[in-house]
């Protein structure tokens, strides 16, 4: 007996030791959100997903009902100074000009030419019909599987020039976080951008572990077709079917999902009706805010809270006006994060 008596403390004070040893990670394990400082974002994110998950919570959501939407640019990773699908845009211009050598002579075929060589004030020259006619001769008029191929060979090989790391690396590990701790809770997550549909779902399983079918973005026609072998395929057309911005984020989540969502998250005047049709329906919902006000980890714009203006991104005043009137999350990236990237 006392020799058993010994090997049960012997194990326990064992077990304890190693308690005691191993505590510190132990606990920060359980959070699901450590590279979050505590505070009010943190904090709502948290106490969202325990009530919407506990049987017998009086916020409790059906597993069905549990869809999260995320703005992609600027939500989940940089869209400064560039949107990467823009960046890609021109880009491509060079390949199409070798196929078309009277493009080189044209604008605005022209100008991106100009600024590929280092005349970056030309960037000045392009105006929105422009980046549209752009988009229309690199995007489409090529097979989808085409199109895929290039944008997958691009991810591969550009480099942001900051950082001097691939874009699908410049992902918010914050966010990051919060894809998988609402993935662990029983939530779907999508990904509403109004950047391209089908640019975006190149990439999302990998970077984000969204699949491309819980993706919605801006998306033109595909009409399709026979190869002369007899083998059918898609060709992506120059028609738009869909303008994933502003209104239309709620317009393509409910042609995509059918379900409004229980949680919105964006970070500029392009997802205010995203969040607006979340936090209108019943029951517990949760929208947030990317304010990015850190110039020294990442970038600082606005113009909010006196914050530089901006073309990419644009966060006003009165989008955060109407977030502290409307309830929704501000999360300021320079207050709210400890770490911005992975690699830091």
């Amino acid at each position: 007996m006392k020799s058993t008596r010994s090997l049960l403390t012997l194990a326990r004070t064992f077990a304890l030791g190693a308690l005691l040893t191993l505590g510190l990670p132990a606990q920060a394990q359980t959070d699901p959100l450590p590279s979050w400082n505590d505070g009010p974002a943190k904090q709502a994110i948290v106490t969202f997903v325990k009530d919407t998950t506990t049987q017998g919570s009086p916020k409790f959501v059906p597993p069905a009902e549990r869809i999260a939407t995320f703005d992609q640019d600027g939500t989940l990773w940089v869209e400064h100074p560039m949107y990467s699908q823009v960046i890609y845009i021109l880009e491509s211009v060079p390949a199409l000009v070798k196929a078309k050598p009277e493009l080189a002579k044209v604008a605005p075929f022209s100008t991106v030419l100009e600024i590929l060589k280092g005349d970056r004030a030309a960037i000045a020259k392009l105006t929105m019909p422009d980046l549209e006619k752009l988009a229309a001769a690199t995007l489409t008029g090529m097979p989808v599987d085409t199109f895929n191929a290039q944008a997958k060979k691009w991810l591969a090989e550009a480099k942001d020039p900051r950082w001097k790391k691939p874009y699908t690396e410049l992902t918010y590990l914050p966010m990051q976080e919060v894809l998988k701790y609402l993935h662990a809770s029983g939530y779907k997550t999508y990904i509403v951008t109004g950047g391209g549909q089908d640019f975006v779902r190149t990439y999302s399983e990998a970077v984000y572990g969204i699949p491309p079918e819980q993706v919605i973005g801006t998306a033109g026609g595909a009409k399709y077709g026979y190869t002369r072998d007899g083998k059918p395929f898609l060709t992506k057309e120059p028609k738009l079917m869909l303008n994933d911005n502003n209104a239309g984020k709620p317009e393509g989540i409910h042609l995509m999902i059918g379900r409004r969502p229980t949680m919105a998250v964006g970070n500029s005047t392009g997802d205010q009706q995203m969040l607006e049709y979340t936090k209108a329906g019943d029951g517990a919902r949760l929208s947030m805010l990317v304010l990015h006000d850190d110039a020294k980890r990442e970038y600082a714009y606005g113009p909010a809270q006196g914050l530089p203006a901006t073309k990419v991104g644009i966060f006003t005043q009165a989008l955060h006006d109407e977030a502290l009137k409307q309830g929704w999350t501000v999360i300021s990236m320079k207050n709210d994060w400890k770490r911005i990237f992975s690699f830091e």
